[in-house]
């Protein structure tokens, strides 16, 4: 008995043991996570991972864009992000006469490749931690403005050194709330260009049926490339610039793959809030995500409908849908995962957890004994203006597209109010941008979306000012808006900018779309904005003292910093998953499952005949695993926003694939990770290397990278 005792305990510790693992943590930490890692499959030591006097796999990891991931994945600077991370670029390029999105693009050669105005490219030189020396100076400081003052200037000094001398750039980021601060020094390029991107058929294929959806067939990638100066380092666009050489780049894994292999990703998680108190989850769950979700609805019942009608207004919205229908559709899986994991009960257990373990020491309890209670009694008074900013972004900022142009106009007023001197540089960047706002733009689309959010906003916000909008007597109604403002037409909008000087001033307000611009917007500024920037500040400090005590009272736990678009690693392995009563996923999708979708006769499962062609021959070429075509698989790794195109590596560090997704019953894992449950999405490198050589004809892509079977 006394055997068998030892046998299950040494089972039972194996099984907790490789189990998922939450949680992104920091490269330059990982040595702590070394021996975790490799007792789950990994063969790479952590100075392979992340090393600042060698090369490592972090050099060939790259922020694209601001908000995804990309990787290097030759010696020439070619990169491979996801498909809707390139969307926009894509979309950019494309035209009727040249329909990229719908027919894909492939350059033949380097000299076809496409540059990108405004799309730029980093690579993390280092991360230092610079705790001590951001609060050099801070202790027993109480006054918010004192202490402001002594962190921005040890900031500028410290980044002031880290730049001094060179062409990098740095930043000095908050951690753990607050309570740690780390600089981070990168090389951004300026000039990436856009080398290959499967049709939509194939990068967007499932459209919004499968999105966040599994089981997933999309070949979500799309290939750039980095170009620099003749001296290898970053340099503005020009044609005599040439392909990067990177530190590191990474190989293929061409290898076969199986339940249990151990997976990292390494990427750029964008923002994850494991710390909100019960309340707060509970107000995001039944207020504040269910408004957002019904804002996008309205959105897109219009721009969906719009995109049907023709070729022209697909291609003109094709971006904007995506963006918009992303976050809307994962919104409502992410309220669904919080409610089956019964999110609200775990975080009052949690909590009940923290209080005990408080009250158990004087000390403790004097710092972290009352702070729960204040941060649920801070939700009860003042969560009201969260909601309220939280609607003003879909409306402004998502919403009618005329009301952005308008903030644009808005900062032109406050030049000619305060800097006239200014005024032509200000209006030239207005006119030169006018092209590229409004060959995406459609005045009946965006009245339709105009009038339909606007009538929820005023709801959700209740302000009585907004009376006007449908009184056609003060020129607040939808009609004279998209009729007589400038704001609504390019001719209109680039003549009065042309003739715009201070005299114009009064003639600005006059115009019926920005007056319910300034109308709306500056009623939030004047009434809310302020009460809702204390709410944040309030709770700000309060996560402060409440992440504080977690680091204190709870040393023995495994503590991650929540992601804030900083470099990050998270790891676990290929797996499925019975997200479900009565439900299992496989951890791997093929082929078959393409065309079976396509034949249900769904919009969102188009083909092109190339695709059936191929199926039907079986011309898998090199790249099949037992006579079948893998296109995505699962995995048990933590990941959100800003993963999408992060590099999923095996445990040598070679490169499955990339990944794009989280299942549905995943989008949960921002505010709280299930092992059991959450699983990233991936598209297996196999299947994008097949749609490069065998569907697109675009071998020599395939030719610049390294494979290599372990």
């Amino acid at each position: 008995m006394k055997k068998i005792t030892i046998v299950l305990a040494i089972a039972i510790s194996l099984i907790k043991f490789s189990h998922a693992e939450e949680g992104m943590l920091i490269p330059s930490v990982i040595t702590a996570f070394e021996s975790d890692m490799q007792a789950m499959g990994m063969k790479l030591t952590a100075e392979e991972i992340y090393s600042i006097n060698h090369s490592s796999l972090k050099d060939a990891i790259i922020h694209f864009g601001g908000g995804c991931t990309a990787e290097l994945v030759s010696n020439q600077g070619l990169l491979l992000t996801n498909h809707h991370c390139g969307y926009s670029q894509i979309q950019a390029h494309s035209s009727l006469e040249k329909d990229y999105l719908k027919y894909g693009f492939w350059a033949k050669n380097k000299s076809e490749e496409l540059p990108n105005k405004g799309l730029v490219a980093s690579r993390m030189v280092r991360i230092q931690d610079v705790t001590k020396e951001v609060l050099a100076g801070t202790n027993g400081i109480t006054d918010k403005a004192e202490l402001q003052k002594i962190l921005t200037k040890n900031t500028k000094a410290l980044i002031t050194e880290a730049t001094n001398g060179n062409h990098y750039k740095a930043e000095i980021k908050p951690f753990n709330q607050g309570n740690e601060f780390y600089m981070i020094v990168k090389e951004t390029f300026l000039d990436i260009r856009l080398v290959g991107t499967p049709p939509n058929s194939i990068g967007k294929f499932g459209g919004d049926t499968d999105n966040w959806v599994w089981p997933r067939h999309t070949g979500d990638f799309s290939v750039f490339r980095i170009y620099a100066g003749t001296d290898n380092k970053p340099a503005e666009y020009n044609a005599s610039n040439v392909p990067y050489q990177p530190v590191q780049f990474l190989k293929i894994a061409f290898n076969d793959r199986k339940v249990g292999d151990f997976t990292m990703i390494y990427g750029f998680p964008g923002e994850t809030e494991q710390h909100v108190v019960s309340d707060y989850l509970k107000f995001i769950m039944e207020k504040e995500r269910p408004a957002q979700i019904h804002m996008r609805e309205l959105s897109l019942s219009v721009i969906n409908q719009a995109m049907r009608q023709s070729d022209e207004l697909r291609i003109k919205y094709a971006s904007k849908q995506a963006r918009i229908a992303n976050a809307y559709k994962k919104w409502i899986g992410q309220i669904d995962g919080l409610r089956r994991m019964d999110a609200v009960s775990v975080k009052k257990s949690r909590e009940l957890e923290y209080l005990q373990k408080a009250e158990s020491n004087s000390d403790w309890k004097a710092q972290y004994g009352s702070i729960i209670n204040d941060m649920n009694q801070l939700v009860a008074s003042s969560i009201t203006y969260e909601f309220e900013y939280s609607m003003l972004i879909e409306y402004f900022f998502v919403g009618p597209e005329f009301l952005k142009l308008a903030r644009s106009v808005d900062q032109l007023r406050k030049v000619a109010e305060t800097n006239p001197s200014g005024l032509e540089d200000a209006k030239k960047r207005l006119i030169n941008g006018a092209d590229d706002f409004f060959k995406d733009y459609d005045a009946n689309v965006d009245q339709k979306i105009f009038e339909l959010m606007t009538a929820a906003y005023n709801n959700y916000i209740q302000t009585p000012s907004t009376s006007k909008i449908n009184n056609s007597a003060n020129n607040y109604n939808s009609t004279t808006i998209f009729t007589k403002s400038f704001l609504t037409s390019k001719q209109r909008y680039i003549d009065f900018i042309t003739k715009f000087s201070v005299k114009s001033l009064k003639k600005l307000q006059k115009d019926p779309g920005f007056a319910h611009f300034n109308l709306l917007f500056y009623h939030f500024i004047d009434n809310h904005y302020d009460k809702y920037e204390q709410y944040e500040s309030n709770m700000e400090d309060l996560l402060k003292t409440y992440v504080k005590g977690k680091l204190e009272m709870f040393p023995e736990q495994k503590h991650w910093a929540d992601a804030n678009s900083t470099l990050r690693i998270t790891y676990g392995k290929i797996e499925g998953s019975e997200p479900q009563d009565g439900v299992q996923y496989l951890e791997h999708t093929t082929l078959d499952g393409v065309i079976d979708k396509y034949y249900s006769g769904n919009e969102d499962f188009e083909l092109l005949p190339r695709m059936l062609d191929l199926y039907k021959k079986k011309e898998y070429g090199r790249y099949a695993q037992d006579g079948k075509l893998w296109v995505c698989f699962t995995g048990s790794n933590h990941t959100t926003g800003g993963n999408s195109g992060s590099p999923v590596l095996d445990a040598r560090g070679n490169l499955m694939g990339l990944n794009f997704d989280r299942t549905w019953e995943s989008t949960m894992s921002d505010y709280m990770f299930d092992p059991s449950r959450c699983r990233n999405i991936t598209v297996d490198i196999r299947y994008v290397l097949w749609v490069m050589d065998i569907y697109s004809g675009a071998k020599h892509l395939v030719d610049e990278m390294v494979l290599v079977t372990n």
